[in-house]
């Protein structure tokens, strides 16, 4: 039976200054867009017909890097966004334990805590404290960036851990000045802490990514690029978003894969999976191959081309050695696989425009290979990406925090041209916009504001009155377009989504107020009150 949807009375964003007041969407793709008049006579019998009541309208946002199923399960775990210091960290833990009594001995979990952010003491946490504050638990606590982690006694016990242990490639365990394992575990070293962590079920992993579903139409998501396949679980996670979205098919999701090893990238193409393949459902797409060069800056861990302005004994951590990186990123293009790779710091970068440089000549980039993060650069770097014509996935949301580390960790000459969200569009650098949820909230609203306005979520930019490195900032229009159609570009879809236009799918954020002529640092004020995926309503805020 034909579904078909009229949205009169809005305020619907077709491109940079063009709007009209109608649309009618048939199946799922809109059809035509005009008049209300126009519309309401071409629109068939039967048609549900919506009235914006003046609302604006915007295609619904598409994140171009999260992790769905991890922000799933940190609802479950315990919360430590936000966190203050040590002393609340502490007591964020006791109070999990005491409101859900786990038994004596079971694996905790928790995610969310950035040292920057401690009001009491500025250091990273440490098995000690955590041995405070949760005696016999074997506690594993990430940083929100999610490429350190600290670990309790009981929790290195159980993982056989000990002070003479050594760390994985590309990782470190850190030591003090007796040689003793501090807790803490950056990079490839995490692994060696994180398999104490029970597995999974079916049943948890189900209600995981229903809750992420629900939270992402909420914030107006109607797609997302989400990196929860990988290794050895592929089969499972792809089956497992076949079966939720068959049951409600409210998110678009186009998976980036990660695979660090040959042999597991040669298994999952071997099973016929290829960029833009569908595995059982239609909004349940194979995406790109994703592969992690580098830590975060927060953490010390990106890699720079130069040691750290705050640090001159590491120039961070290379979490991929660059002939294994160039086979992996080689292996993909030639059996049909687009690859996107984690590069923060300029010395991953480089390490990654090195890859792609045999598969971007003449400034043709087929596979549309890309870059998540993006963070430090300088104009050379950017000038290459652009000859090269290979893809930026930014989060304007780090700035939230960064911009208040960036000038210590890397100089300020350094930083002025980093983050350089105007610079890559100028340059023609195909630009998306994504969260990292979550290790930020996947709040598209937020991440618009921190893109236009060059501030952390609370107003503050570093003393710098029009914004840290005002000239980087991006217009309202520019960030809602890199933030759909530039995403879906990434994708090879735009073609049929990121525009509210005839023959795109009818997904649809509908905004408490106009974005596009309130002044940018209002937008914090807006609410997304409607979110539309194929031409079916997802979510309404009550």
């Amino acid at each position: 039976m034909t579904r078909s949807l009229l949205l009169q009375n809005a305020n619907i964003y077709l491109g940079r200054g063009r709007f009209a007041r109608s649309l009618l969407a048939v199946d799922g793709v809109i059809r035509a867009v005009g008049s209300d008049e126009a519309m309401a006579a071409c629109a068939p019998a039967g048609v549900e017909v919506l009235n914006a009541e003046g609302r604006t309208a915007v295609p619904a946002f598409n994140d171009s890097h999260c992790h769905l199923l991890m922000l799933g399960r940190a609802l479950e775990d315990i919360r430590l966004h936000g966190t203050s210091g040590i002393a609340d960290l502490k007591a964020r833990v006791r109070r999990y334990i005491v409101e859900r009594r786990p038994a004596p001995g079971t694996v905790l979990h928790g995610m969310g805590w950035n040292q920057d952010y401690f009001e009491d003491e500025r250091r990273l946490p440490t098995a000690a404290d955590l041995d405070e504050a949760a005696p016999g638990y074997p506690l594993v606590l990430e940083r929100a960036c999610g490429h350190i982690l600290v670990a309790s006694t009981a929790a290195m016990r159980l993982a056989g851990i000990t002070n003479e242990t050594a760390p994985l490639p590309g990782g470190a365990i850190d030591r003090d000045g007796e040689g003793r394992a501090t807790g803490i575990f950056r990079e490839n070293a995490c692994a060696q802490v994180m398999r104490i962590l029970p597995a999974p079920t079916l049943d948890s992993d189900r209600r995981a990514l229903q809750a992420a579903l629900r939270h992402a139409a909420a914030c107006g998501v109607g797609s997302a690029h989400s990196m929860d396949v990988r290794g050895g679980n592929w089969r499972d996670v792809l089956a497992l978003y076949r079966s939720v979205l068959e049951e409600t098919p409210s998110l678009r999701v186009n998976h980036q894969c990660c695979f660090m090893e040959e042999n597991e990238l040669a298994d999952f193409l071997a099973a016929g999976n290829r960029t833009g393949t569908v595995a059982g459902h239609a909004m349940n797409r194979v995406g790109p191959l994703k592969l992690f060069v580098d830590g975060s800056l927060g953490a010390r861990t990106a890699l720079l081309r130069a040691s750290y302005a705050d640090d001159p004994t590491t120039s961070g951590i290379g979490t991929i050695e660059p002939d294994m990186l160039s086979r992996l990123v080689t292996r993909a293009v030639r059996g049909g696989m687009q690859s996107t790779i984690h590069a923060i710091g300029d010395g991953a970068i480089e390490r990654v425009l090195n890859a792609y440089e045999p598969f971007c000549r003449g400034g043709e980039n087929p596979m549309r290979l890309g870059i998540v993060h993006v963070q430090i650069t300088d104009r050379p770097l950017l000038e290459r990406m652009a000859a090269m014509g290979v893809l930026a996935h930014i989060q304007p949301i780090f700035l939230h925090y960064d911009m208040h580390v960036v000038c210590d960790r890397v100089g300020r000459a350094l930083a002025a041209s980093s983050y350089a969200f105007k610079s890559m569009l100028e340059l023609g650098i195909p630009t998306s916009l994504g969260t990292d949820c979550p290790v930020e909230d996947l709040n598209a609203i937020d991440n618009l504001y921190c893109a236009v306005n060059r501030r952390d979520l609370s107003g503050d930019s570093e003393g710098q009155p029009d914004g840290f490195f005002a000239n980087e900032k991006l217009s309202i229009e520019e960030a809602v377009d890199a933030y759909t159609a530039g995403s879906a570009f990434a994708s090879f879809e735009e073609n049929r989504k990121g525009r509210l236009l005839p023959g795109h799918v009818a997904d649809i954020a509908l905004l408490s107020q106009d974005i596009f002529s309130i002044d940018p640092l209002a937008l914090r004020t807006t609410t997304v009150d409607r979110t539309i995926v194929d031409g079916r309503t997802v979510f309404v805020r009550e």
